[in-house]
């Protein structure tokens, strides 16, 4: 590691305590910021957004309120992830390569597994509270 990257990550590591505590809640919110500037993921606070809205407007017991703002959450931290690892790779190289795609691919389909989840929580969540008693 050249110097200048040693001297960078002593300042940035070195911190701890309270200060510590700040940095990382500066980096965590450079991080959403970051995200937000991703469609992708204005359209997952959009949907998920709405979502949480309907958890408080629709008759729901507690526990099924928990499991489907657990959903929505992990949608969101799955997307993180997803947009991390697509900008770690393509940081790395831009240049078309097998690995690259299989990791920005892996975590795509983890965020499409998420969303799977989410829509199979939500139409259990209605068809219980709500459409059972239509049939």
């Amino acid at each position: 590691m050249p110097e200048n990257n040693k001297q960078y990550a002593n300042t940035i590591k070195g911190k701890t305590g309270i200060r510590r505590i700040f940095n990382a809640y500066g980096y965590s919110l450079a991080g959403l910021k970051a995200a937000c500037s991703e469609s992708a993921f204005r359209q997952l606070l959009w949907l998920n957004g709405i979502l949480i809205v309907l958890v408080f407007v629709l008759d729901f017991g507690i526990l099924t309120r928990m499991v489907l703002i657990m959903a929505s959450f992990l949608s969101w931290i799955v997307e993180l992830f997803n947009t991390a690892i697509e900008a770690a790779v393509d940081h790395t190289s831009l240049a078309k390569h097998p690995l690259a795609k299989r990791a920005k691919d892996t975590a795509s389909a983890a965020q499409l597994l998420t969303m799977l989840l989410l829509a199979i929580l939500w139409v259990l969540a209605l068809w219980r509270d709500y459409l059972v008693n239509w049939f």
